[in-house]
């Protein structure tokens, strides 16, 4: 389903952010939706995903720029995992901890 994506002008985001940054934050999550609509349903459930994510990055934002700090940070991450998995590497290191179960009381109440 191939679907049509509207985005405005520069100067009209522009003019978002700075007039009714709550009106731009709308429009982002509204052209993501889209964007996630018109892909596959198999990719549809990753990228939602990954949108959540980026959404919960951008709530520890103070301002702008930390927003791009942070962003450009978790992307970063992102692309080392995804060279180290491709280059092979052990993505988590082994603890080698050991479990141990906890006590169970006869009453719990």
């Amino acid at each position: 389903m191939t679907q049509s994506i509207h985005l405005p002008s520069f100067d009209e985001l522009a003019a978002l952010a700075k007039d009714n940054p709550e009106k731009l934050t709308q429009l982002r999550q509204q052209l993501c939706d889209q964007y996630i609509d018109t892909c596959s349903e198999a990719m549809q459930t990753r990228l939602t995903a990954q949108q959540s994510h980026i959404e919960r990055v951008l709530q520890k934002a103070k301002n702008p720029i930390h927003a791009n700090v942070l962003l450009r940070d978790e992307l970063h991450r992102q692309i080392v995992k995804f060279s180290k998995a491709l280059n092979g590497e052990q993505l988590e290191p082994s603890t080698g901890a050991t479990i141990l179960p906890f006590g169970r009381k006869e009453e719990w109440r």
